[in-house]
């Protein structure tokens, strides 16, 4: 309804969705500002070692108990930003949406809540996410969490939807949710 071309799924699913709890579409949930290096696997083991490099050169899901709750210390607000930033986890020609990007899709849903995710071009599904504590899956087909490449001070902006709402919120870096990439 924007006009702007999209995945037809997360990254990491097997699939279109087919229902908002179509558990083969939920696909990986990625820590903000980290590359599809394995970490984003909804069965990753955790670490709590921070990483100082953009890099972390391992596949573990890095869990963080206080602020700012990022993965990476110290911070890197560039990560994520457009088709060639640093990181970007999304196909070749492809980046992470902004907050206006999410918003405009929102604003063209039949209803701003999960059956309007579900029922809009996207077929977003209700994927859950990953805590940053301790890397635990939930809200797993309950609520959708899709990152977006903007920032809010030391956190994130993501878009969350459920059977009541959808909005865009902010979260620690290190809390781990879905991506859908949009074309450039």
């Amino acid at each position: 309804s924007t006009g702007a071309v999209w995945m037809d799924r997360n990254l990491g699913a097997l699939e279109t969705a087919n229902s908002s709890t179509d558990d083969v579409a939920y696909g990986d949930l990625h820590q903000w500002g980290r590359a599809a290096d394995g970490h984003e696997k909804r069965s990753s083991v955790t670490t709590s070692t921070l990483s100082s490099s953009d890099d972390p050169e391992h596949d573990d899901f890095i869990s963080v108990h206080s602020s700012p709750y990022d993965w990476r210390s110290p911070q890197n607000d560039n990560l994520w930003q457009g088709v060639t930033g640093t990181n970007n986890p999304c196909p070749d020609g492809y980046r992470l949406p902004t907050e206006v990007e999410w918003q405009a899709e929102i604003d063209t849903w039949s209803n701003p809540d999960a059956t309007g995710a579900f029922a809009s071009p996207l077929n977003l599904p209700m994927a859950g996410y990953r805590t940053s504590g301790y890397g635990a899956l939930s809200y797993v087909g309950l609520i959708g969490y899709y990152w977006s490449s903007s920032l809010d001070g030391p956190r994130s902006r993501l878009m969350i939807f459920d059977s009541g709402t959808a909005q865009m919120i902010s979260a620690g870096r290190a809390n781990a949710h879905s991506v859908r990439c949009i074309k450039d």
